[in-house]
């Protein structure tokens, strides 16, 4: 994710600061109440739309604070939260909303959901959150591609202790 997001820069915002503005949503004041249609802003150098602010994205891996300073960026996800998410959103501060912004995701973003059994993926409480729709250049092979997909504990079933 932050590779395509800094989009070979190495700075903390892939544009310069005084135009963060053009390039994402963000509210330095606490005063937006929702995020704007996708695209609305200037892309990445790569031409990728809404990297940094408007809609944090919510990405496979596990959130580990300490992944970093670890050397492993990317830590495979062995439960359900919390996941990572990434880019800040409409509702944070510009230094939030950073290539390598992180944070990680939280039960209480789905509180309110108003199905039954609960869904490991409704999140009503947290409009700032999306996902990104992407694919390898190569198709990963089957045991693969299960394996990423499969990792940690989602709950299938309204036994699961999340849904109680």
């Amino acid at each position: 994710w932050e590779y395509a997001c800094r989009a070979g820069t190495d700075t903390p915002f892939y544009c310069p600061e005084e135009k963060l503005a053009e390039h994402e949503v963000f509210d330095p004041d606490q005063t937006r109440t929702q995020y704007e249609k996708v695209a609305s802003l200037k892309p990445n150098p790569w031409g990728l739309h809404d990297m940094l602010g408007n809609v944090m994205e919510w990405c496979l891996d596990q959130y580990d604070p300490a992944a970093y300073a670890s050397g492993k960026p990317i830590v495979p996800a062995t439960k359900l939260y919390p996941r990572v998410a990434r880019g800040g959103s409409w509702y944070d501060p510009p230094e939030n909303c950073r290539c390598a912004a992180r944070t990680g995701s939280s039960p209480e973003w789905e509180m309110q959901d108003p199905g039954l059994p609960k869904s490991a993926w409704w999140l009503t409480d947290a409009s700032w959150l999306g996902f990104r729709i992407v694919r390898p250049l190569k198709i990963p092979e089957a045991g693969e591609m299960f394996d990423l997909w499969n990792s940690g504990d989602i709950p299938a079933n309204p036994t699961h202790p999340d849904f109680q």
